[in-house]
C-alpha cells in the first residue's frame, strides 16, 4: 500500500511504500529550510535538485547534489536548506 506524506504546511511531499528491501519514502521538497528529526537510520539519496544540509553535530552545512546520498542514524535532528524544488529517496533501516 502507498501512504501520503506531507510535512511543513505542504512544502515537502512524500510518497511512502514498502518493498523487499524495506520501507522508503520518494517525495519533492519546496524552496526552503527545513528540520527533521529521525526515528530510525534513513539513507537519504537526492533525486534531482540539491540540498545544503547540517548534520547531527556539526556546525557546517554539507552540499549533497542529484545521485549523491547521505546517512542520519535514529534519533537525530537534521537541517536541509533546497534553493530550487528537489526531489529525494529517503531509505529506512
Amino acid at each position: 500500500m502507498i501512504s501520503t506524506n506531507e510535512y511543513f504546511d505542504g512544502n515537502v511531499k512524500s510518497l511512502g511504500y514498502t518493498s523487499k528491501e524495506g520501507n522508503s519514502t520518494i517525495g519533492v521538497m519546496e524552496i526552503g529550510e527545513y528540520e527533521f528529526g529521525t526515528s530510525t537510520h534513513e539513507t537519504m539519496i537526492v533525486v534531482e535538485g540539491e540540498m545544503h544540509v547540517k548534520l547531527p553535530n556539526s556546525n557546517s552545512w554539507k552540499l549533497f547534489k542529484a545521485g549523491e546520498r547521505y546517512e542520519i542514524e535514529a534519533k537525530q535532528k537534521f537541517n536541509v536548506k533546497v534553493s530550487k524544488q528537489t526531489s529525494y529517496l529517503c531509505k529506512y533501516a
